[in-house]
């Protein structure tokens, strides 16, 4: 029967390749549909579970059981304090255990780690005010009397002071470098900002690297990050709050916004994301991005990175949020379009001119490093009448000597360029780019003379690379490379009917994407023409008076008023 079909239906298989281009995508996206739903789903049924335990537990504790969770109180009796924190201080080795008299007068005693705490503050402001007890060196002052008031307002020279009734916030906040001062007589610790890590200075960012703009980069430290922060963007709006991430190791993480531009219900909605997040660890912020994203079975990134506080500053005055966590450069900011992930902070900086078509280019190169070996396996094993009769002589001379079909000679060198660029990567700097560069052309140069490839797929295979490295972001090039294969293995079963079918299955699956409420290929679908002086054209700042619609800010207009 199958043999009848084919004998008068002799077009089947266009009919068969034509059927599948329009019914793949609608199962694809299906398929990416429902996965992403019943995940959102059973994280949710998970988390109102995990809260119905903890209120039951809560509520069939006792109290005894409630207050040890809660932690250990400071006690009445200086002495039972300080055993209770040398007992814990036996299990780290490296927090040190100061005692001393204040003026001769009241036992007290300084509890710090080595190596998080500045020293030289520690000894000329701490002990040597607290021994001299106000006066001066070596005349105590005898009538002032050892409260927490005197201590913080005659005592102690230091800017930042806090205190606490819980012995265990004590130990926590010595393990992350504040130093703890225990006083006879005092009802509560006090914690003393004397910290002092090795910090690494500023630099310009690694990986978004500028001909024009600011030479400033994030570092691992917070404190000079939201420092970097208020110095980039000057203004009484720009609201900063802290959370702890991590339920063994916390971490500080702030989110940061301009409270009279930024949505209420997309802060709502990224502080209600970060307070679910459930991890005992949480290392960088690639852990965040993660947790908070809104599909993670899509491949393209639905949460920015960045090192550079000029970016970060002009997506908080377009009404967008960014997290900072401690311990990492890289700064985070949500929502985010495709298009974002294409731009760089130097189209603002040249004139619209030259800064629009450097824009397009990057869009050009972008589909480039998708397409190109697709569409050339596509015209090689299938379509070969696509291409001009001289170009075809020529191609077909160059691969007379060639063993394997277009899609294994093109596996090949693509596999081949991706070693080399993880290897240039991990090498140390002097000689990873070196590396890329003359391993790529021996490469090359032998699988031709080895009759493997052809010369003119090098060719492709170079200008696909060049393209993917025209890229302003790391991450959207994994992505773009990831689809580059993906391409290429429909691009071998169906030709450049395959081609076109995935360019429709990727389109039509970004157009379902969003960014916390944030239609993905915004402004174009939805279209909103006051957003597109912003999108593939970068129009004259002067044109550029409102601020995008798509994130229904409070002031929508850049103008003063």
């Amino acid at each position: 029967m199958w043999k009848v079909i084919v004998d008068h239906f002799p077009g089947w298989d266009v009919v068969l390749q034509a059927v599948m281009l329009l019914i793949l995508p609608i199962i694809f996206n299906y398929l990416f549909q429902w996965a992403h739903t019943n995940l959102r789903r059973r994280n949710s049924l998970k988390d109102s579970g995990n809260a119905g335990d903890k209120s039951n537990a809560a509520e069939n504790s006792s109290p005894h059981e409630q207050g040890q969770a809660d932690g250990q109180q400071v006690m009445e009796r200086y002495e039972d304090n300080l055993a209770w924190l040398k007992e814990r201080a036996t299990k780290h080795c490296d927090i040190h255990i100061r005692e001393f008299m204040v003026g001769g007068e009241n036992r007290a005693a300084l509890l710090y780690v080595d190596g998080l705490y500045d020293k030289t503050l520690v000894d000329t402001q701490v002990l040597e005010s607290l021994m001299n007890k106000g006066g001066e060196e070596g005349h105590p002052d005898d009538d002032i009397p050892v409260t927490k008031e005197n201590l913080l307002n005659l005592i102690l020279p230091i800017s930042q002071v806090s205190d606490t009734h819980q012995l265990h916030q004590v130990v926590e906040d010595i393990l992350t470098g504040t130093v703890a001062l225990l006083v006879e007589g005092v009802e509560e610790v006090l914690m003393l900002s004397g910290s002092a890590g090795n910090s690494r200075a500023i630099e310009e960012p690694v990986s978004e690297g500028l001909l024009r703009g600011p030479r400033t980069g994030f570092t691992e430290t917070l404190s000079e990050n939201t420092a970097l922060l208020r110095r980039h963007g000057r203004n009484e709006s720009l609201r900063m709050t802290k959370f702890k991430v991590g339920s063994r190791v916390k971490k500080d993480l702030i989110v940061a916004y301009v409270e009279d531009i930024a949505n209420s219900e997309l802060v709502d909605e990224v502080i209600h994301r970060i307070e679910a997040i459930d991890l005992d660890y949480v290392a960088e912020s690639g852990y965040v991005e993660q947790l908070i994203e809104d599909n993670s079975f899509s491949l393209f990134q639905q949460v920015q990175s960045t090192e550079r506080p000029d970016r970060v500053i002009g997506a908080l005055m377009e009404g967008r949020v960014a997290l900072l966590l401690d311990g990492t450069p890289f700064v985070l900011i949500v929502p985010v379009t495709f298009s974002m992930l294409l731009q760089s902070p130097e189209d603002y900086y040249e004139r619209w001119i030259p800064a629009t078509l450097l824009r397009l280019l990057r869009f050009f190169t972008a589909f480039l490093a998708v397409f190109t070996p697709a569409i050339y396996i596509s015209f090689i094993s299938y379509n070969q009448g696509l291409i001009p009769t001289e170009l075809v002589v020529t191609i077909i001379e160059s691969r007379q000597s060639v063993p394997f079909p277009s899609i294994i000679e093109a596996l090949i060198m693509e596999i081949s360029i991706e070693i080399l660029r993880e290897a240039g990567i991990r090498l140390p700097k002097p000689i990873g780019p070196a590396m890329g560069i003359v391993g790529g052309l021996i490469i090359g140069d032998a699988a031709v003379n080895a009759g493997i490839i052809s010369p003119f797929l090098v060719i492709v295979v170079a200008v696909t690379a060049i393209s993917s490295f025209a890229i302003p972001s790391y991450s959207t090039g994994i992505t773009l490379r990831i689809l580059r294969f993906l391409a290429m293995f429909c691009a071998a079963f169906l030709g450049l009917y395959g081609t076109v079918l995935f360019f429709i299955l990727v389109c039509s699956h970004v157009a379902r994407l969003k960014s916390f409420g944030v239609p993905y290929v915004s402004p174009m679908s939805p279209f909103r023409w006051n957003d597109w002086k912003d999108f593939i054209v970068r129009m004259p700042l002067k044109v550029m008076n409102r601020r995008p619609i798509m994130m229904k800010t409070k002031d929508s207009s850049r103008r003063d008023k």
